[in-house]
């Protein structure tokens, strides 16, 4: 394809860098199109890759994240006794445990049946037990009870079908009573849920 000079017109041969005639540089040839359609191509098939080596990673990570917590989780008996060791402490689930007052901080309820719900959490910074009852007594004969046992220490809030005593021991330890009444739950029954925390770090 033959080719001019841009400045004299000349006729310029093959692949010529300077005009002959006027000593003007030729012009340069245009550069071929770019295809653009494979570069976006490569860059989506990049982003793609990416995403599934991510995603790999994070199922990866939960799996062995779940994998770490069941080598922990031992169940125990018939009684269906859960224990979850922890670098951080033991938490014993159980579902009918019955805790000694010492454990509980307090007297569970005269004549109460201990149920589901039962939990020790041994900790490095302390204790948490927590035993739940269930008695025909109605709430009020509950409140009256652990009022009169925790004395002019107790804190009583009320509400129309439940309420919370608490008492602190002292600062590292106290004592919450939950008091349920729900007619439709638990066979009518008052549901009496103790739970007592012990602060053992020394300051």
């Amino acid at each position: 394809m033959a080719s001019f000079c841009p400045k004299c017109g000349s006729a310029l041969p093959a692949n010529e860098q300077f005009c002959k005639s006027c000593g003007s540089a030729a012009a340069t040839p245009a550069a071929a199109p770019v295809k653009s359609g494979s570069s976006a191509v490569k860059i989506i098939l990049i982003i793609v890759a990416v995403i599934v080596v991510l995603f790999m990673l994070v199922v990866g990570v939960i799996g062995y994240g779940i994998w770490r917590v069941s080598r922990n989780i031992h169940v125990n008996g018939a009684d269906g006794q859960m224990t979850l060791q922890t670098p951080e402490g033991k938490v014993n689930l159980n579902s009918s445990e019955t805790f000694t007052a010492a454990e509980l901080g307090t007297d569970p309820y005269p004549g109460a049946q201990s149920t589901r719900g039962g939990m020790k959490m041994d900790m490095p910074d302390g204790t948490m037990v927590t035993g739940v009852y269930l008695t025909s007594d109605s709430k009020q004969q509950v409140i009256d009870f652990y009022k009169a046992k925790f004395g002019s220490g107790a804190m009583v809030m009320e509400s129309s079908d439940g309420a919370v005593v608490s008492y602190n021991k002292d600062q590292k330890e106290a004592v919450v009573v939950t008091i349920t009444a729900n007619s439709s739950r638990d066979s009518g029954k008052t549901r009496v849920t103790i739970t007592h925390t012990k602060n053992t770090k020394t300051p």
